[in-house]
């Protein structure tokens, strides 16, 4: 993804509680991620008055954002950098409008572009958009051939007063009914769909309060519910140097578990994972590495599969073929596990390093991926052992 400067403009109070501000680029960042909407180029040239001189191999087609349409014409000859024009000003003149970066870079054998642009917005603000294209000769995007994948990376900063504090939120694009915004409760920038999601339309209570926010002339505002609702625990706070959660359970093999006192004297790293997650299989190789480095110096894996009802033995073949010895537990609850929830875990693989003696935790997802971390566990290992003999 490609990420501009972050710009903020034009101030104004839309109703109780709540100020907003336009960002014309870089919300993609600031929301930490995006909806990619297909722009299909299987138009002809009419659907511009205009195009560029020495267009080679054109594709046409229409960038579409709540019911507006801009026109787009992406070039692309064999042999040749491919350009990319957007009619920016929708007058349709593709010839007179700012010149959209497209970039190329190479994976593997094929060639994927990406770039950003700019469309004019009723309002007559300038907001950007982030682009991309798939190689059209890649069998395993076929259906992505004639398309064109674009998100908006404009969109509105907002602030809300909550009994009297002021919480930052985002969103890309315009605000529409049943939205869902990231109110960072906790201020520590980490983003829990399960304690900081508000939805628009819906009641909430973060603060004590129970608001709900609405849509007030294409505009949000917020105002006290009608109904009340129980204060919102925050999300449980599991940044190095905290204590772990503690829990009970099961294995796969009967072991009961008591997290993390079962694991006294040694550091155990707490993974949730599951057989059809990509790039948690991806880490089994450095994982495995690492247990057989120092699984008899003191370092212990325990597995929480996210697969769902009645995988229970597809799980154990897994988990034979890929001679992983670690315990794992299972509950077939997909993402409603219940060790899950209580870590607020949203997406996986979901990684904690914890002491099983004093409970800290000592490393998450930054330290605990990729080719280093033997090497990682290592260091932790001798930094107990080195506690434990002062």
């Amino acid at each position: 993804m490609l990420f501009s400067t972050f710009g903020l403009l034009m101030l104004s109070f839309l109703g109780e509680g709540v100020s907003s501000e336009f960002v014309p680029s870089g919300i993609t960042k600031q929301v930490g991620g995006y909806r990619p909407i297909r722009a299909i180029l299987d138009k002809e040239v009419d659907i511009a008055k205009k195009v560029p001189e020495g267009l080679e191999a054109p594709k046409f087609g229409w960038i579409e954002l709540n019911g507006k349409t801009w026109a787009i014409v992406l070039d692309e000859p064999e042999e040749k950098p491919a350009k990319l024009y957007i009619d920016t000003n929708a007058d349709g003149d593709l010839t007179n409008d700012p010149v959209a970066k497209w970039e190329p870079k190479k994976q593997g054998e094929f060639t994927m572009h990406s770039g950003e642009a700019q469309i004019q917005l009723p309002d007559g603000k300038n907001g950007q958009l982030g682009l991309y294209r798939f190689d059209p000769k890649d069998p395993s995007r076929a259906a992505l051939k004639n398309a064109l994948l674009f998100y908006t990376d404009f969109g509105y900063e907002y602030t809300l007063k909550l009994d009297g504090l002021d919480f930052k939120t985002s969103i890309a694009g315009s605000i529409s009914e049943g939205a869902s915004l990231w109110i960072d409760r906790d201020h520590n920038k980490q983003q829990s769909r399960r304690y900081e999601m508000a939805k628009v339309g819906e009641p909430f209570n973060f603060t004590g309060t129970t608001y709900v926010m609405s849509i007030k002339d294409g505009s949000l505002a917020i105002n006290k519910a009608d109904q009340e609702l129980p204060l919102l625990p925050l999300a449980p706070d599991l940044a190095i140097g905290k204590k772990s959660l503690t829990f009970e359970a099961k294995t796969l093999e009967g072991t009961e578990v008591s997290f993390p006192k079962s694991y006294a004297g040694k550091i155990v790293m707490l993974d949730f994972w599951a057989t059809w997650c990509g790039p948690c299989i991806g880490e089994i190789p450095n994982m495995k590495q690492a247990y057989a480095d120092w699984h008899d110096k003191g370092f212990e894996i325990l597995g929480v599969s996210f697969d769902q009802e009645g995988m229970e033995e597809k799980l154990k073949a897994f988990l034979e073929k890929n001679e992983l010895p670690w315990s794992q537990i299972y509950e077939g609850k997909y993402w409603d596990t219940s060790i899950g929830q209580q870590h607020d875990v949203s997406g996986i693989p979901f990684v904690l390093l914890v002491d099983g003696d004093s409970g800290e935790i000592l490393a998450n997802a930054s330290k605990l991926r990729g080719k280093g971390l033997s090497e990682f566990i290592g260091k932790e290992l001798e930094k107990k052992n080195q506690k434990s003999s002062q």
